[in-house]
Order: structure tokens, then C-alpha cells, then sequence
């Protein structure tokens, strides 16, 4: 499996631009996944810490879900992996790259079109958390933040996997 990850756009209006740099990156994970078997992509990063990089797809389709369809979207829904906890997700011990994939995926599709059938970047949302409304465009720069952090974990994952580097 090759992930075709689009390059970011040059040139365009904001909502072109930050939709263009979320895709970039959430196509970055998924390179960083190619190739690698479950066991491969279950491998934790050094003790204590539980990192894997399939524990990462597994965090960004509970961030995705979370931002998009809890904060944006106002969707009552427990989290993908556990009803109230976050770190439930990085515990991909038992979980497979069919299984991560496929609810991450799902997610992204569904950030995707709430995105795209949002009036403007300034809809509004509630971040329950922080007791605040926050807007689609926050929402967005905050995944990209998010990816872009989390992918700098993934380079070094899949460093010491199998010696791969880059993007």
C-alpha cells in the first residue's frame, strides 16, 4: 500500500489553504504507516511511554471525531475507543491496521464533509473543555497543529522500526 499525499496549495483563499495543509498531513501519518505490518505499527516507541504509531491513528480519529462532529457539529457520541478516555486510544495492543484505519478514515470523511457543508470558517462550535464557542477555522488550525506534532512522533516511530526516514 502508497499513500498519495497531496501537495499543499501554493496559492489560495484561507479555506483552500487550511484544507489543503490537513489533508497534507493527514496524508503524512498514513505514509509514515505504509508497508508496515500490524505488529510492525503496534511496536511501542521505548518504556514507559505506549506510543505506536498505530496508537497515533487511533488518537487522530478520536481528535477528528472530537473537533469536527462533538465541537462543530454538536453530535452527542462517546469517543471511538472508550466512552470518557482520551488515552484509551494509544493502546493499540490488540488493535489492527484494518480496524484503525478503517474508524480513522471514517472520521476524516466525516470532518470532510462538515467542513465542506459549513457556511464559512467562522460556524461556531462549543469546546465543552474549555467552556468557550470555538470557530471551524480554530478547529482546523488546531488539527493541523495536532498532525504536524504528531507526525514529527511518527518520523521518529518509523525511524526505529526499520531505519526509514523522511517524509
Amino acid at each position: 500500500m502508497t499513500t498519495e499525499r497531496p501537495a499543499p496549495p501554493l496559492r489560495g483563499n484561507e479555506r483552500e489553504m487550511l484544507r489543503g495543509f490537513l489533508d497534507f498531513h493527514r496524508a503524512t501519518l498514513a505514509m509514515k504507516c505504509d508497508g508496515l505490518s500490524d505488529e510492525d505499527l503496534r511496536r511501542q516507541s521505548m518504556p514507559p511511554s505506549a506510543l505506536s504509531l498505530l496508537g497515533l491513528v487511533r488518537h487522530m480519529a478520536e481528535v477528528e471525531r472530537t473537533w469536527f462532529r462533538k465541537v462543530i457539529n454538536s453530535e452527542d457520541l462517546p469517543l471511538v475507543w472508550s466512552e470518557t478516555d482520551y488515552q484509551a486510544a494509544y493502546d493499540a495492543s490488540g488493535s489492527t491496521r484494518s480496524e484503525a484505519f478503517a474508524a480513522w478514515q471514517a472520521e476524516v470523511e466525516h470532518s470532510r464533509r462538515i467542513e465542506r457543508e459549513a457556511g464559512s470558517l467562522d460556524v461556531l462550535g462549543h469546546q465543552p473543555r474549555w467552556g468557550e464557542d470555538v470557530s471551524l477555522r480554530l478547529v482546523m488550525l488546531h488539527l493541523i497543529h495536532e498532525y504536524a506534532r504528531h507526525n514529527g512522533h511518527a518520523d521518529l516511530l518509523r525511524e526505529g522500526i526499520d531505519g526509514t526516514v523522511g517524509a
